[in-house]
């Protein structure tokens, strides 16, 4: 077979070398305990410590306001329950208002509207916004559900599935006039190395991170955490990470998300036009040469992530062209990684009013920096082939003529 074309990166990115590289002397050689006080746990502990500095300079925050975490799900449940449980202990000493409402959005990722959900069977009181076909979340709902008791607001910067890019200063602006007390928290673990993220200028109280979406390792993040923001640790045991996450913390990890920020940092101009123009071919091309195709997410190529494709095609199932795309040597996605072999369409497709049956047509391409024009091209040669067997396998056989179909058992 021919070298794979990948078009996956919405899922997880290879391991840039440069990375890698980086990483090394904290596997072979400074491998200490950074809370120990003798040499090997101190060289431990500059890395650490660098590793921070460099997080929080790119984000536009102080290093004492990141907490490193295992990854993007932890850092959102850690936001959201850690402020839950925070104002719930902060209202009963009375040194908070009481409050017992939470707002997000109906297509975040399942690492919040799970723990949503496990925040309703405790008591507090959820609100979903809706989002209109393009998967915007409606400012005006978000108005209207604010009220006392709100205390925090968590809405994702970049949609991991059709890339709708939210007005997250907008949104934060709004809550912090009309309720001053709410936490605002975005899910940014798409958005970090494609958008330019700076906190104050977004006006997030908190924000989460994945090191394995920017082509660092996989096992760590970050969660941004502004000073005096009511938090209460989820992980407890050490006093690690400033008592909000204790465990001893994986260094190397560390210093790989500090890096591969670093690099998409410095890489951002030059790494943006390239995915870009890919990912505009998909948008120009696709839905001429694949007839009954419809673009999920927004049709403007600024309103989306910059390497996001998404699509819904007419007549056939998802996951049938992904398993002949990969047999194509073509990587590819039906939806949210996280959700891959559920039987039911996404739930980010059901709130933007697609269909049932033409969600579960679903695609989803995200290309990244290693791609080349030449990926694109086997794509859009493969693609359409597939997509028209698979349609003349569902349609109905014709019976001859005077040929009754037997009998069948009727189901239980």
């Amino acid at each position: 077979m021919d070298r794979r074309t990948y078009l996956d990166h919405a899922a997880t990115t290879p391991l840039d070398p440069r990375v890698l590289e980086a990483t090394l002397p904290y596997l072979r050689t400074h491998w200490g305990n950074p809370s120990s006080i003798y040499a090997e746990g101190r060289e431990a502990r500059r890395g650490l410590d660098d590793a921070r500095r460099t997080v929080a300079e790119l984000l536009g925050a102080k290093p004492n306001e990141i907490v490193f975490t295992s990854g993007g799900s932890e850092s959102d449940n850690s936001a959201l329950r850690g402020v839950a449980q925070a104002v719930r202990q902060r209202s009963r000493a009375g040194g908070l208002p009481t409050g017992r409402h939470v707002i997000t959005s109906a297509i975040e990722h399942h690492a919040i509207l799970h723990t949503a959900e496990e925040l309703e069977a405790e008591g507090v009181r959820v609100t979903y916004l809706p989002v209109d076909g393009t998967g915007l979340v409606d400012v005006n709902a978000l108005e209207r559900a604010l009220d006392d008791e709100t205390i925090l607001v968590s809405i994702m910067y970049g949609n991991n599935e059709v890339g709708t890019i939210e007005p997250i200063a907008e949104m934060a602006r709004l809550v912090k006039a009309r309720q001053p007390h709410a936490v605002f928290h975005t899910d940014a673990v798409q958005a970090v190395g494609a958008l330019d993220i700076d906190v104050d200028r977004l006006g997030v109280d908190m924000l989460s991170i994945a090191a394995h979406k920017l082509y660092g390792p996989r096992g760590i993040g970050a969660l941004y955490l502004r000073t005096r923001t009511p938090f209460h640790p989820q992980s407890l045991g050490g006093g690690q990470e400033r008592n909000r996450r204790a465990g001893t913390e994986n260094v190397a990890g560390a210093v790989g998300l500090a890096t591969a920020m670093r690099l998409a940092h410095e890489e951002r101009v030059s790494r943006t036009a390239h995915i870009r123009a890919l990912r505009d071919r998909l948008l120009g091309e696709l839905p001429d040469l694949v007839p009954g195709t419809q673009v999920t997410g927004p049709r403007d190529p600024e309103a989306r992530l910059p390497n996001n494709f998404s699509c819904c095609f007419e007549d056939v199932e998802g996951e049938a062209v992904l398993l002949q795309l990969d047999l194509a040597g073509v990587a590819a996605s039906s939806g949210s990684a996280c959700t891959s072999g559920s039987l039911d369409p996404s739930h980010v497709l059901k709130a933007m009013g697609i269909p049932t049956d033409l969600a579960r047509g679903s695609l989803r391409l995200t290309v990244g920096k290693d791609n080349t024009q030449e990926d694109i091209d086997r794509l859009l040669a493969v693609l359409p082939g597939i997509v028209q067997r698979l349609r003349n396998l569902s349609l109905p056989t014709e019976r001859p003529a005077g040929v009754t179909p037997p009998a069948t058992r009727a189901s239980r």
